[in-house]
């Protein structure tokens, strides 16, 4: 089975993740150590910042350096397959052109929800995104939102609906979060595992070291249902 990194900021220059060429084939080395086959690269998307297709033709510019680099190396693996994590903004379940938004050859939006207490609102934008847009969200870092007080009524919401979660490899810190984030797994309500990466010396490719201690804290059958659940999501581009 595939070993997947669902959340990475790898392309150069183009968000607040690797800050140059340098940086970008650095972590691609790093997760090549770790034997990541496959990374989805996912620089943020922000609504009030940016219009989709500008985000677009700099998303490619990158990636176009990138990749030459890379090639030139002829150390190829992991497989980078590019994507975008979108922030929530309101409106979005009704915006245009958020189909550009996807992971490339999916119906897949990596998707960032607010850093607030969220309303129910949001909740329906997120459930019109999947019942009448035919989106497949996945929830991006839920680690980080489970700890905002008074988010676990509309946390307990958004679970109810057909998502998957995404969970940063790092967020495996203390036994109470460790703890929590295992159940969520064994649960089958957290689904897939990210490094979300910015750097090749600060938030670094870091994939392995959630795997290793999932494996410890919950069996190896945690992390082959993780690994399945990968491939399935990217069945369309995996074949």
């Amino acid at each position: 089975m595939s070993k997947i990194d669902f959340h990475s900021h790898i392309l150069p220059g183009i968000d607040d993740g690797a800050r140059n060429l340098e940086t970008s084939y650095n972590m691609h080395q790093m997760a090549r150590q770790q034997e990541v086959d496959l990374m989805l690269a996912t620089p943020h998307f922000y609504a009030s910042q940016d219009r989709i297709d500008n985000f677009l033709k700099r998303r490619e510019e990158a990636w176009v350096q990138f990749h030459d680099t890379v090639e030139a190396s002829e150390e190829t693996e992991p497989r980078i397959i590019l994507g975008a994590e979108v922030a929530f903004f309101d409106g979005i379940s009704r915006a245009r052109d958020i189909e550009k938004l996807t992971i490339q050859g999916t119906n897949l939006m990596l998707l960032e929800m607010p850093f607030e207490i969220w309303n129910s609102q949001q909740i329906k934008e997120v459930e019109y995104l999947i019942k009448e847009r035919k989106f497949q969200i996945i929830i991006a870092h839920l680690d980080r939102f489970l700890w905002i007080p008074g988010n676990k009524k509309w946390i307990k919401e958004l679970l109810e609906l057909p998502v998957s979660i995404q969970i940063n490899a790092d967020a495996f810190d203390g036994w109470m979060h460790t703890r929590n984030l295992v159940k969520l797994f064994k649960e089958g309500k957290a689904h897939v595992l990210g490094s979300d990466c910015h750097g090749a010396h600060h938030r670094v490719p870091n994939l392995q070291d959630g795997r290793d201690i999932l494996e410890k804290k919950a069996g190896k059958e945690v992390l082959e249902q993780i690994d399945r659940q990968g491939e399935k999501l990217l069945s369309a581009i995996l074949k």
